[in-house]
């Protein structure tokens, strides 16, 4: 007997994931490390937590040799996705790097339809546009423009390519693996993929004080391990667009963050935008619910 989709714990858990990737550029705000310091001990420590949790459980045994290639590609995948879009903020503006990086839908739909033979129906093309638009709005899109600008919108986009694959691999092993089984894997090669560009650009890895130590624990237990994991958990149930998708929230929930945490204000541009995605986040959910049926 084929059970039903818990549509609405999926919904409840992927919203929490967003609130949880919300914090990320608050706390990366706030912490004064290099961002690739950030990125590994974001990885490492997710990785490790993981790693203590699947021993318990005994699993490790459940990963066939191709399914560990797979999950090590999703690992290389999320951390090149961080490293090349970081990178991509010493070239160009963050308004053009934000309105490349968040094309990862278009991505992870032709990823979809080539390798998971999932179609990208009417609805679903519209939920893509509608939040583009809306993230295009609060960015600004004021794109730059020159050598260099182009090189940093490259690596911008480069960023979304790698976010779809790692979207598009977790979708497709999330139908056979634990969820805590599949992060460690991913995570863990992310954090060797994110150890070797960090030794690469000799960025530091200690001299910090509290403050730092407790900034890069909070953003690895927020936007990683919750975050990240609960998006990965609705693999199993919903479509990679759909989580592509409504993962553009993130803006949305980051403004808010901003808002009530460091003051900053919002404008027009961040409240129009901002119900322009979750009316795109809206449909998204919409259709996906509607093809479950």
């Amino acid at each position: 007997m084929i059970q039903p989709i818990p549509v609405g714990r999926v919904i409840l858990v992927l919203s929490g994931g967003i609130v949880a990737i919300s914090f990320s550029s608050i706390l990366t705000k706030l912490c004064s490390a290099p961002a690739i310091t950030i990125a590994f001990y974001r990885l490492s420590i997710g990785s490790l937590l993981y790693l203590v949790i699947v021993r318990r459980r005994s699993t490790l045994k459940a990963f066939t040799a191709r399914q560990i290639r797979l999950a090590l590609l999703s690992g290389c995948a999320l951390a090149l996705h961080f490293i090349t879009w970081i990178s991509s903020l010493s070239y160009t503006s963050v308004a053009s790097s934000t309105t490349l990086v968040v094309t990862s839908p278009i991505w992870v739909a032709l990823g979809s339809a080539l390798f998971l033979h999932e179609k990208i129906r009417g609805l679903m093309a519209i939920a893509i546009s509608v939040t583009l638009i809306g993230v295009s709005i609060i960015s600004g899109a004021d794109f730059t423009f020159g050598p260099h600008a182009l090189y940093g919108n490259l690596l911008a986009l480069t960023g979304a390519v790698f976010a779809a694959a790692y979207l598009v691999l977790g979708r497709r092993l999330r139908a056979d693996i634990d969820t805590f089984l599949y992060v460690t894997a991913v995570y863990g090669a992310a954090a060797l993929v994110s150890l070797f560009f960090a030794l690469l650009t000799k960025a530091p890895f200690g001299g910090f004080d509290a403050k730092t130590y407790a900034l890069l624990l909070g953003i690895a237990l927020f936007p990683q391990v919750v975050g990240h994991t609960s998006l990965n958990w609705t693999l199993k149930y919903f479509s990679a667009t759909t989580v592509a998708i409504v993962s553009l929230g993130e803006p949305v929930g980051a403004s808010l963050l901003a808002w009530l945490l460091l003051g900053e204000r919002l404008g027009s541009a961040q409240l129009g935008g901002g119900i322009i995605i979750l009316t795109g986040v809206a449909i998204a959910l919409w259709a996906e619910i509607r093809s479950q049926k």
